[in-house]
């Protein structure tokens, strides 16, 4: 065991010869899943409140707020934030899936909090790496003490130290957001949710015979359950790089194929399935104690028009930790670019984006050249993505001369082309003629005051690099 206080060390770090537990390696990780499925409780099951009241009162509560106190980040707008946090305690039933640790402190490798944009039509789940080191306070606890701040460490040992209070002061400490409420959940219920919703498709890119996690299936497509999809978000070594930011992607992708299941698959409009699901969901459900069933309800109402293809997932800016290799740092100033842009989110996403255009040129019929001329790397790919999922034929063209101003340009034959991209853009100037300008082509030249496309299908916040959505083709990278 590592000395430093600092360090969180993990069974599924260690050498198979010295894990005694596999277990246990197993039901931490689980917390990806069972909250990525209270996500989908919570959006599309309280309308029926009145039918799943005996289930929602499982649901167990902690005063978080006694325990944060008054100096808090301010909240900016509408957005909702929900911290999901899994819990490998072993208290009451979960204490057969690994006895001798009855009595350690609980550990949280999954924190992903959960922003619903104004208007409830877009979810973005945002991950941060359990190996994160970001600076962690002092923190209260529910016998009056408190925990020795650290000037680093790593984020998940805030949940060790402090319990959900203070991985909530933690994060709200380094992005600045307002956190409104948190859900908490342990592992008991994993099998039992992913038999609720008939499985779900997950695909492997090669034959997996893997000991540790004891995953076996053949390459290509497959829709699991129960004991397999358990060994299939276990596997850490048996596929891809054997990081944890890898696997983190991964089960992204095996949530958002689970949500998507849930909200298309009729489980959510089945009372049967729907019950079993939440019954078996809720009894591992912890909740600060201003999350009510009737604030969840409220909750819900205002997310009907969310389908899983606005629901997203992101792993927050993330790069080396020089001290380190095993651990990661916040990439800057890419991480708090994004925070602010969580913060502002003032978006009211549409269920049907209006083309605000003069141009009667519809986007299916418009070419667009991305530059990035903002500095920051990556956001030709990010602006394109979002071109590209409202409709427009889009390529990137690579880097420009660095320029605060977005500007939109046309070759020749492309000037009503380019009224329908400038459209899409708050305040642009006027687009203008480029000499050297492809025929039939518009070239968007994103300068270093971009915010983000109209009708974003981002809710607001920009597109990120190697976000999953829930719609997404599971064997597609």
């Amino acid at each position: 065991m590592n000395s430093n206080p600092m360090y969180m060390e993990y069974v599924d770090d260690a050498d198979e010869a010295v894990a005694p537990s596999a277990r246990r390696r197993g039901w931490r990780v689980l917390g990806w899943v069972s909250v990525g499925l209270s996500v989908v409780m919570v959006a599309g099951s309280l309308t029926a409140y009145g039918v799943y009241r005996k289930a929602l009162g499982n649901i167990a509560h902690e005063d978080a707020n006694a325990l944060l106190g008054p100096n808090r980040p301010k909240k900016l707008n509408s957005a909702m934030n929900i911290l999901l946090l899994g819990s490998d305690t072993r208290a009451g039933a979960n204490a057969k899936y690994g006895r001798s640790m009855v009595k350690d402190p609980p550990r949280s490798d999954t924190m992903i909090l959960l922003h619903l944009s104004p208007g409830g039509g877009q979810a973005l789940g945002i991950s941060f790496p359990r190996d994160l080191m970001v600076p962690i306070p002092s923190c209260k606890l529910p016998n009056g003490h408190r925990t020795q701040p650290q000037s680093v460490g790593q984020i998940n040992s805030s949940f060790t130290y402090g319990g959900a209070s203070c991985v909530i002061k933690t994060i709200e400490g380094f992005t600045n957001i307002k956190i409104d409420h948190f859900v908490q959940i342990d592992f008991n219920g994993f099998k039992a949710i992913t038999n609720a919703v008939g499985g779900v498709e997950v695909c492997l890119p090669k034959a997996v015979n893997d000991p540790q996690s004891k995953l076996r299936l053949g390459k290509g497509r497959h829709t699991i359950k129960g004991e397999t999809a358990l060994a299939y978000v276990r596997t850490r070594k048996g596929l891809g790089d054997g990081s944890d930011t890898d696997r983190i992607k991964r089960q992204q992708k095996f949530m958002g194929a689970l949500a998507n299941k849930a909200m298309s698959a009729g489980v959510l409009s089945n009372p049967n399935r729907l019950l079993q699901l939440m019954n078996a969901t809720t009894k591992s459900l912890t909740t600060d104690s201003e999350l009510t069933p009737q604030v969840m309800m409220r909750i819900a109402s205002g997310m009907q028009g969310m389908t899983s293809g606005k629901l997203r997932f992101v792993t927050v800016p993330w790069g080396a930790y020089a001290p380190d290799p095993n651990r990661v740092a916040l990439r800057q100033p890419d991480a708090n670019r994004f925070f602010a842009a969580v913060r502002n989110d003032k978006t009211v996403p549409s269920d049907k984006p209006k083309q605000a255009t003069t141009s009667k040129i519809p986007p299916s019929q418009v070419r667009v050249r991305v530059y990035n001329a903002s500095g920051i790397n990556g956001q030709a790919k990010r602006v394109a993505d979002d071109l590209e999922s409202q409709g427009f034929q889009v390529t990137v063209g690579g880097n420009a001369k660095p320029t605060a101003t977005t500007r939109v340009l046309y070759g020749p034959g492309a000037d009503q082309h380019a009224l329908t991209v400038n459209a899409l853009l708050p305040n642009p100037p006027q687009p203008a003629p480029r000499k050297s300008g492809t025929p039939g082509v518009v070239d968007l030249v994103v300068g270093s005051n971009w915010s983000a496309l109209k009708n974003s299908q981002s809710g607001g916040i920009p597109t990120q690099a190697g976000e999953v959505k829930a719609t997404d083709d599971i064997c597609k990278e």
